[in-house]
């Protein structure tokens, strides 16, 4: 028996460029935070398992037949992991590495202890462990590239209107900018057929970009967080009904959106905080706008509570994410008093997450 094989892989927040970047080529911020997924993998005889507490103390249990993994077909929670298992199993085959039975264990530090999902990427960053630890498994020698490339023909799969920027942050860690490829494309040639040539086919991933952004290094990092739960996959799916119906004139926000969202690449590898700082505050108007226009509740009322408070005290916060709950982040000058923002955020029945960044892993170009 191999030993135990154990990755982690961190969760995300959105900066700016929310419900831009699921469009090709719209660029985005975003930033990997110090709480994680932990995948464990083993080798097993005779059949695999995958067991998460978070879904029960019963294990899911598969085995193999002629057409690949044979697992229950009925909705469930380990969708992403099972999507990851099988994209990177049609690798292995394409590579001939003889296959083997393992049991996979899920621990997620991502939600609260109560259980509830606090919407920091769980399912990008349990993703993104699970190809990275069946890659040492099989001594597949894959580096973050192409685990990431792995990750999103995965997760499309499973949700075909994802982005793929929770997944380049749980791969590369710290500050990026990101730019999705064209997944309607990713999905039809990853449909059938080997897997292999695909990670290596520069037309089929023109549109990606992934580069490492500075830090502010004088503007401090908060989240807050306000209990409510979001569903990034049903708010951009009905933002997406809402535009074909005309209600939201898209091109204009794509427009807006990526002046905002560039002038923040721009602005932070600058070093100047003044013009982050102004960045976020138009890329929460743009959500605003956005939401208004489509009447989606993007920014709800305790989101905005959230923001008003740190906006306020001198700092500029928004909406992280699809918004309609979930968390908000602000970027506070060094003589912000935080400790006013909390307690007014306490009053209002917003949580301040003790989250940091995950620092930077693997090699980008740096903007």
């Amino acid at each position: 028996m191999s030993p135990v094989i154990t990755v982690r892989a961190p969760g995300k927040l959105f900066i700016a460029g929310e419900y831009a970047v699921v469009s090709p080529g719209e660029p985005s911020v975003l930033v990997a935070v110090d709480r994680y997924v932990s995948v464990s993998v083993s080798e097993s005889v005779g059949a695999g398992s995958i067991h998460s507490p978070e879904y029960g103390r019963s294990p899911l249990l598969w085995t193999r037949s002629a057409d690949g993994l044979r697992i229950d077909p009925e909705h469930h929670p380990y969708d992403y992991v099972l999507a990851a298992i099988t994209i990177v199993e049609r690798l292995r085959a394409d590579l001939r590495v003889a296959p083997r039975f393992f049991d996979l264990r899920i621990e997620s530090g991502l939600d609260d202890v109560s259980g509830r999902k606090f919407g920091l990427g769980s399912s990008a960053a349990v993703t993104v462990a699970t190809v990275r630890a069946l890659d040492e498994f099989y001594g597949l020698g894959l580096d973050r590239l192409a685990a990431f490339k792995l990750s999103m023909l995965a997760t499309i799969r499973v949700n075909p209107s994802a982005s793929g920027g929770d997944l380049a942050a749980s791969a590369f860690g710290g500050w990026i900018g990101y730019r999705a490829p064209d997944r309607d494309l990713l999905g039809e040639r990853s449909e059938s057929g080997p897997i292999a040539p695909l990670l290596a086919d520069e037309n089929l991933w023109a549109g990606l970009q992934i580069v490492r952004l500075h830090p502010p290094e004088q503007l401090r990092f908060v989240v807050g967080w306000t209990g409510e739960p979001a569903s990034t996959a049903r708010l951009v799916d009905e933002l997406g009904r809402r535009t074909l119906a005309g209600a939201v004139d898209h091109p204009a926000f794509l427009l807006d959106s990526r002046a905002c969202v560039s002038g923040l690449w721009e602005s932070l590898s600058r070093g100047d905080d003044a013009a982050t700082l102004d960045g976020i505050r138009e890329a929460r108007r743009l959500l605003q706008r956005l939401g208004a226009q489509a009447g989606l509740p993007i920014e709800t009322a305790q989101l905005a509570v959230l923001c008003d408070i740190a906006e306020a005290a001198g700092a500029a916060a928004k909406p992280s994410g699809a918004g309609g709950g979930d968390c908000g982040i602000v970027l506070a000058p060094v003589h912000t008093d935080l400790a006013d923002i909390f307690r007014e955020w306490e009053h209002h029945d917003v949580r301040h997450l003790t989250i940091g960044v995950h620092p930077p892993e693997g090699v980008l170009d740096v903007l």
